[in-house]
């Protein structure tokens, strides 16, 4: 337990800013220790230089003059003036002992006071000095943490279009927050430049394959086709709608990664009956028994990006799945969002992977059907841009729930 405490007070694990009062204080404390001792000797040392002078002084003015061979003991004309008669010597040897130790006492008290008022001046100013490297550390990493908190919205989000635009002086964080913004105007500009070549390359492709689905469906209706061709231009058509299909959820993919310019009024209710409805044919071909109970989750966005979210969940929920399975959908609010919840029957899956289901074209180990692995990567990039979020968890028996949050729209159910 002690060691476990004494890991939870390593230095090491403090914050940058108490790091940096720590040390300085430490530095504060240790010159002022110095500081205080170099004072003290320098005092004591001024006090004995003067002992010779203060010590005698006060002989000469108890006792007179000195000692045999001075003027105190001169001439008999000076005793015959009248002179008392001479002090015995052990006066004065008394005089200058009690001279002698009254500087010592002196010498004692002032350096002791001194060391003791130095002391607590040091204490003192070590407090004050802790308490302004607090603050000056929190004043000068205030932009740091600026361009930490930036860094942590946009990771979490799917837009680039955020900048620090830090002001103050042109020091190390000046310089990492110029930085950090012209890293971001590479990634927004790279970004935007492959949704822009995406849609672009996805439009483009619209018009040859609607050409020749055109061209492959006339002579088969009109009965024009050999009996042994048919199954050639079937196939041909069948691969036609797939890349129609694959062509179609690029284009929301890359639709879906730009920012909604103007909210409007949707609701996640609304996706999930226009989805159960788009799907029910697809479902009763694969055995599938969906069911759904949505209930009003009014969302602010894109309307048609959001029937995209429950059309590709519930799509998801009834290609992987088995035969004889189930899915499921509800919508709802709670405090602060709005939801759509889709479950479903299927292959047993395990945790890990989880989030490889949200990349592109990824389609599973046991993948059955004819998608294309676009449908939970198109759900998360079209919540991340609603500012939602999406989570999956693996069903015990087989199969996933996959839930999306989005803010509720404003003025309802307190958003």
């Amino acid at each position: 337990m002690k060691r476990a405490g004494l890991v939870r007070l390593s230095p090491h694990r403090l914050p940058l800013r108490g790091r940096l009062t720590l040390v300085t204080t430490a530095v504060f404390a240790v010159l002022g220790c110095g500081l205080l001792l170099l004072n003290w000797l320098s005092s004591r040392q001024l006090l004995e230089a003067y002992r010779d002078l203060v010590v005698p002084a006060a002989v000469t003015s108890e006792a007179g003059t000195g000692e045999a061979g001075t003027p105190a003991q001169g001439s008999g004309a000076a005793r015959a003036e009248g002179a008392g008669p001479p002090e015995a010597p052990g006066s004065t040897d008394a005089a200058a002992v009690d001279a002698a130790h009254n500087f010592d006492d002196f010498q004692n008290s002032v350096l002791d006071g001194l060391l003791l008022r130095s002391l607590l001046m040091l204490v003192a100013f070590t407090v004050l000095a802790a308490v302004l490297a607090w603050w000056a550390g929190r004043r000068s990493l205030r932009r740091l943490s600026q361009v930490t908190a930036a860094a942590q919205r946009i990771s979490t989000g799917n837009t680039l279009d955020e900048r620090l635009g830090l002001t103050g002086p042109h020091d190390e964080v000046r310089e990492l927050g110029d930085t950090f913004d012209a890293m971001l105007d590479r990634l927004d500009r790279s970004f935007t430049a492959q949704r822009r070549f995406t849609a672009h390359a996805s439009h483009e492709l619209r018009t040859p394959l609607t050409l020749q689905r055109t061209a492959l469906e006339i002579p088969l209706a009109q009965g024009r086709v050999p009996a042994d061709l048919k199954p050639a231009v079937q196939r041909a058509l069948d691969a036609n709608a797939r890349t129609e299909r694959l062509i179609a959820a690029l284009l929301t993919l890359a639709r879906g990664g730009t920012e909604t310019s103007v909210p409007q009024p949707a609701d996640l209710a609304d996706a999930a009956r226009d989805a159960l409805a788009d799907l029910a044919e697809e479902a009763r071909a694969a055995g599938i028994r969906v069911t759904g109970t949505p209930e009003p989750a009014p969302v602010a966005g894109d309307p048609a990006l959001i029937r995209q979210i429950a059309l590709n969940l519930l799509a998801n929920a009834v290609r992987h799945n088995h035969r004889d399975g189930t899915a499921s959908v509800v919508t709802g609010t709670t405090d602060a969002a709005a939801y759509i919840e889709v479950a479903n029957t299927g292959p047993v899956l395990a945790p890990d992977e989880i989030p490889a289901l949200f990349e592109a074209f990824h389609r599973g180990q046991e993948h059955r059907g004819n998608g294309a692995g676009l449908g939970l990567a198109v759900v998360r990039t079209i919540t991340v841009t609603h500012r939602g979020r999406v989570a999956a968890v693996p069903r015990a028996g087989g199969g996933l729930t996959v839930r999306v949050e989005l803010p509720c729209r404003s003025g309802e159910f307190g958003g």
